[in-house]
């Protein structure tokens, strides 16, 4: 090496760069044809340099990318530079691969210099990605056409329902336990309609992106939520702790709200420990600037260890109960997330649960 000139020890860096490098280095004519080519283009398409340079560059590119290549020749020979041009070649084994080009003309010497990389695994990422969203929006799309169909055939046989309430005569029933099984009937009926009427609203408004927040009173929402579910109350012998002197009131969508008492509350009493009552506390707080509202029971808990990647997914069911379905937590995640807060799951077997969520302020 220390008897080459300057020039030539310069050369020889260069045809080692040449060489080595794991991109495709190639220098072509604006005729169409390579003039050279370094090992990594032989290797990645798989043919000879002597095949690749004896035939037209675009012999190589796939079908359909042939006419933008040779349109993007015909902008390089115009001395225009190309940056981050992408099209596919055609292996000699038939893989296609995708490269991006990088292509810098030289008008004086009629020749091109251009170094591409291989993206064909980036490609693959991003065809894999594509159709996991198209699967995805196929599937909202699917089960908001199914909320749709849900909610619409409900209505029939709910109104009937109303209309056979509205029937009843309470002046000709004397029996006092009689009369608060209809009061019960009558208000479970009214607040299932109010509940339906809610939900085809709620996705009218997701439609429209414009879900409305407003600020509520704690208080008021949780008793709606309550005299919904009377007779469940009164048969499970649930008791009910709630104090929100801290926080009376939170910016959030009312629907939203109430789905999430709605379904804290069964949960908790549904999954209550054998022999002993549930009882729930309910609180609202500030802390660090943020509105939260905690619930707590007494009831069955959840295996940390087990659970706490899955607890909020679809179709995730913890316990042998029969009116599990998986959807409940999944809700109460979604109605919180979508509005840009947070909840979060403290729990231990036999040791009941505390959901704390946070609402964004």
């Amino acid at each position: 090496m220390k008897n080459l000139s300057l020039d030539s020890y310069s050369l020889y860096k260069f045809e080692h760069f040449f060489e080595l490098s794991p991109d495709l280095l190639c220098i072509a004519g604006f005729d169409g044809y390579w003039k050279r080519i370094n090992p990594s283009v032989s290797h990645t398409l798989g043919y000879t340099v002597e095949e690749l340079t004896s035939r037209p560059i675009t012999s190589f590119v796939h079908p359909e990318d042939k006419i933008k290549t040779d349109e993007s020749r015909e902008f390089l020979t115009e001395s225009n530079p190309l940056i981050n041009f992408e099209n596919r070649y055609i292996t000699k084994e038939g893989r296609i691969i995708w490269l991006s080009w990088t292509s810098m003309p030289v008008e004086k010497e009629k020749l091109i210099y251009a170094i591409a990389k291989n993206i064909t695994y980036k490609k693959k990422l991003e065809e894999e990605r594509n159709q996991q969203l198209a699967n995805l929006t196929k599937s909202h799309q699917d089960l908001k056409q199914l909320s749709y169909a849900t909610s619409h055939d409900l209505r029939s046989p709910i109104n009937n329902l109303l209309s056979l309430v509205g029937l009843l005569d309470d002046s000709k029933v004397d029996d006092p336990e009689i009369l608060q099984y209809l009061t019960f009937l009558k208000s479970s009926a009214e607040n299932l309609s109010e509940i339906l009427n809610n939900s085809v609203d709620v996705l009218t408004q997701k439609d429209q992106l414009n879900i409305q927040v407003e600020e509520l009173n704690l208080n008021q929402h949780l008793n709606s939520v309550l005299g919904s579910i009377q007779s469940i109350l009164e048969g499970s012998n649930v008791s009910i702790n709630a104090d929100f002197t801290e926080l009376e009131t939170i910016k959030f969508n009312r629907n939203y709200l109430e789905s999430i008492l709605l379904n804290l509350i069964t949960n908790s009493i549904k999954y209550a420990r054998s022999g002993i009552p549930p009882h729930i506390t309910i609180c609202s707080r500030k802390s660090n600037g943020l509105s939260q509202l905690i619930i707590s029971d007494n009831g069955m808990g959840f295996d940390m260890e087990k659970v706490r990647d899955k607890v909020f997914g679809l179709n995730q069911k913890f316990h042998n109960h029969p009116d599990s379905k998986g959807i409940g937590l999944y809700l109460v995640y979604n109605h919180i997330t979508s509005l840009g807060g947070r909840i979060s799951l403290d729990s231990a077997i036999n040791e009941g649960a505390t959901f704390t969520i946070s609402f964004k302020d």
